[in-house]
């Protein structure tokens, strides 16, 4: 993704936290009292000041009721059932340094996702309990890389080839705990069971 397209896309961002945070009727301390995210970050983050990490964004996402996948494919609009992987949505992650690509056509009137992670060597990312999220599920299938999974009550290590099906909403970890990247694909189903 070309530069200039990438800060378009922190924009987009940003303008679309705001619009759903006013959407809803929030204000900025009512947003930081319900994600835990202070009201400063939020409030650089909606003037594009500071890109939000893969863990705050999830947790402002969840206090708007929405899922991560949600909140980016909100932003797509349909144009076919075919998407280019030039076409496909790029995000990364500004603490972790991971990278998210989008799979899926967006807006085709499915409930599953898919998406694609790049997970640097050693990365550590949490997502914290997401009530919005509550009765979807998803698969992480490894595809290549190591990597270890703490879901509620348990560690997963992962190898290639192997998948994880977890429940979205309780809370989970990822953490790749070698000395090269990790590539895994997310199949997130988005009705609620």
């Amino acid at each position: 993704m070309m530069e200039n397209e990438n800060d378009i896309f922190e924009r987009s961002i940003a303008g679309r936290i705001k619009h759903l945070r006013t959407q809803g009727g929030l204000t900025l301390d009512q947003l930081a009292s319900v994600s835990g995210v202070s009201r400063a970050m939020i409030s650089r983050i909606e003037r594009g000041e500071a890109s939000p990490t893969a863990s705050l964004l999830a947790r402002i996402c969840s206090a708007l009721g929405l899922s991560l996948s949600g909140f980016f494919a909100a932003e797509e609009q349909a144009v076919s059932p075919l998407v280019r992987k030039q076409d496909q949505q790029i995000w990364q992650d500004p603490e972790t340094g991971y990278v998210r690509r989008a799979i899926s056509p967006p807006r085709v009137g499915s409930d599953v996702d898919i998406v694609e992670v790049t997970f640097p060597a050693g990365a550590r990312v949490s997502f914290p309990p997401h009530a919005a999220s509550r009765g979807m599920t998803q698969y992480i299938w490894l595809l290549e890389g190591a990597l270890e999974m703490t879901t509620t009550d348990e560690v997963h290590r992962m190898e290639p080839g192997d998948c994880l099906f977890m429940p979205l909403g309780d809370g989970h970890a990822f953490h790749n705990p070698s000395d090269r990247p990790a590539r895994y694909a997310v199949v997130l189903d988005q009705r609620k069971h």
